[in-house]
């Protein structure tokens, strides 16, 4: 039909707006045990911009601080450096995009899906023992694939998103059959190219096929996160399925119905306070 070669996609990628210096010096922490939190918190507040969107979700409700974060510095003493890292993230990367002129594509459910799926990971790595901001950050950009895809070529993802309503089809499907690559692919080849740590790369590179990733990835959580907020029907659209979840990865985790049902009460409960802290 419309098939993307991998050069096409990579020459779309690459041509993306680079990353902030910042969110790059915040991507190469992860690997990096010596770095200077100090400086990285300067870093942020030269942009203004950030700093006043990355203050306003420390004093949201979400994080039930009551306005009393004035500083980036004071949001790394309150809530930590790794939920502050995660912050800059969730706000910086996915605002790269500019996916409203992609027919079919439906922004605010991305958003809510994308947030949803951060809060089921969060809550699935607190039951798992995983790093639960870390988690948060792979839940809100497990589908950065899709962004690409809608901004980078919009016509032929809104190709790929009429023939998913038309067939009545999983997404990944429509993208395979329409543009012979599908978003997770596409996710993986973003973060070769913005150079993700392995943690996130599996995130969005894997989070449909997690039982190929090594078990101590951030796959199998962002896979069942995902499944969980498809199941909750948290982008309120028609074309929303319930996805089958991977039994490997539900084994690797040590999944039960106990764990399950607190984890959907934290989505359920906190999905609205979140969105309006990330996306407001």
């Amino acid at each position: 039909m419309n098939s993307l070669s991998r050069e096409q996609v990579v020459s779309g990628l690459i041509n993306l707006p680079a990353l902030p210096t910042v969110v790059c010096e915040l991507l190469a922490s992860f690997s990096n045990e010596d770095i200077d939190i100090g400086q990285l918190a300067r870093q942020i507040s030269w942009d203004q911009a950030l700093t006043a969107r990355l203050l306003r979700v420390a004093n949201s409700s979400f994080y039930g601080l009551q306005g009393r974060v004035a500083t980036i510095n004071d949001a790394i003493v309150l809530l930590g450096f790794r939920a502050v890292r995660s912050m800059v993230l969730a706000v910086s990367v996915s605002g790269i995009f500019r996916a409203d002129h992609c027919l079919g594509f439906n922004p605010q459910a991305y958003v809510r899906h994308s947030i949803a799926t951060g809060l089921a990971a969060r809550g699935l790595a607190l039951s798992t023992r995983h790093n639960p901001e870390l988690a948060f950050t792979a839940g809100i950009l497990h589908d950065i694939g899709k962004l690409a895809l809608a901004n980078c070529f919009a016509g032929h993802y809104a190709k790929a998103l009429a023939y998913r309503e038309q067939h009545d089809c999983p997404l990944l499907v429509a993208e395979r059959d329409v543009l012979g690559v599908d978003h997770a692919m596409v996710g993986g080849m973003l973060a070769d190219i913005w150079r993700f740590p392995p943690s996130l790369h599996s995130a969005a590179a894997e989070h449909h096929a997690p039982s190929g990733s090594a078990a101590d990835s951030l796959a199998d959580i962002t896979h069942v996160a995902n499944a969980i907020a498809h199941g909750l029907g948290l982008e309120r659209t028609d074309s929303e399925m319930v996805l089958a979840v991977d039994q490997t990865a539900w084994q690797r985790l040590a999944l039960d119905g106990v764990k399950i049902s607190a984890v959907l009460h934290q989505v359920t409960d906190g999905l609205d306070e979140a969105c309006m802290a990330f996306s407001g």
